[in-house]
């Protein structure tokens, strides 16, 4: 399909803006021009009950955010990490977001800051994720969750943090992950899949933007080959949570997204993988300004809650 005349009108705005590309910006730079980039939409936020925690982790507190679409006992939850290539992002690029995942899923969202690279390399991260979805079902109860109904999810760098903490859960024995939610996901950092060249320049993410990320990210190149990096070369994918792997046509990830499902599949794993066709990467996110964002928040949502029901409905 052709690229969407709403994303299309999207990039061509982004562009007129100007500024000097991510890789040219030092880190600090970067996480300010993001910040920018989210306080771009303007229409009102999603009302729900919303509060400010702090979670127990490897290096300290790390900032959470709860998301309730209502107030209810036992609420299946999500535990979120925010996009932005392990090097920007955090609980605020993504409120809006959360708020409309939270609605859509019929869940809570637990939205978690993990420390950021260059200054907090791998594997601090996925240390930090861990750590919280273990704190989560350890305090499901205190929180208003179902400790049975617990998923994780992110977005692009989110959704790699979301992987890598179910591989993480199957071989540690726990804690219990009901689901992950993969939003366009990088699962390889060592792959040269066909998508990084086809839509590695003018449409969101760049290449450039993606070495600058890994980069900044990784200590060596071993970390490169290691699952908890690239969870798509872990040995055994089998016993893992059932997983909804949303990829986007023109979105340079496109293609590991897909692989990553597939591998999944392949080892027995229950698998919805939904291929956005006209979308580029990031465009759950885009909501105020593309339509088709709007349905597939909605569309998430309903896979979600499909499988959060059918967990309730396996424990009765």
């Amino acid at each position: 399909m052709p690229l969407d005349p709403q994303v299309n009108a999207l990039l061509d705005f982004l562009a007129q803006l100007g500024g000097p590309p991510m890789p040219e910006q030092t880190p600090e730079q970067a996480r300010i021009a993001f910040k920018q980039l989210g306080a771009m939409n303007t229409a009102p936020l999603r009302e729900l009950n919303v509060a400010e925690i702090t979670i127990p982790g490897p290096a300290g507190g790390m900032r959470a955010r709860i998301y309730k679409p209502w107030a209810q006992p036992r609420l299946p939850a999500m535990v979120f990490f925010h996009g932005g290539g392990m090097v920007v992002g955090d609980v605020e690029t993504h409120d809006r977001t959360c708020r409309e995942l939270a609605e859509a899923c019929r869940s809570m969202i637990v939205s978690v800051e993990y420390r950021l690279a260059p200054e907090n390399k791998f594997p601090a991260a996925v240390d930090d994720a861990y750590a919280a979805v273990s704190w989560v079902w350890a305090n499901a109860a205190a929180l208003g969750a179902d400790p049975g109904r617990i998923g994780v999810g992110g977005d692009s760098a989110g959704a790699n943090l979301s992987a890598v903490t179910s591989l993480q859960a199957r071989d540690r024995g726990g804690p219990p992950i009901a689901y992950q939610l993969l939003l366009y996901p990088p699962t390889d950092m060592t792959a040269n899949f066909p998508s990084k060249h086809e839509n590695g320049q003018g449409y969101f993410l760049t290449h450039d933007e993606m070495v600058w990320f890994v980069n900044h990210y990784i200590r060596d190149e071993a970390d490169k080959l290691n699952p908890l990096g690239s969870p798509l070369l872990a040995r055994d994918h089998s016993r893992l949570p059932p997983a909804i792997v949303v990829t986007a046509e023109f979105d340079p990830l496109r293609d590991e997204g897909e692989a990553y499902a597939e591998k999944l599949r392949r080892a027995g794993v229950p698998v919805k993988l939904r291929r956005y066709d006209g979308m580029i990467h990031g465009f759950l996110s885009m909501f105020d300004y593309i339509d088709r964002a709007k349905q597939a928040v909605a569309e998430v949502g309903a896979d979600v809650a499909e499988l959060v029901h059918q967990t309730m409905s396996a424990g009765s």
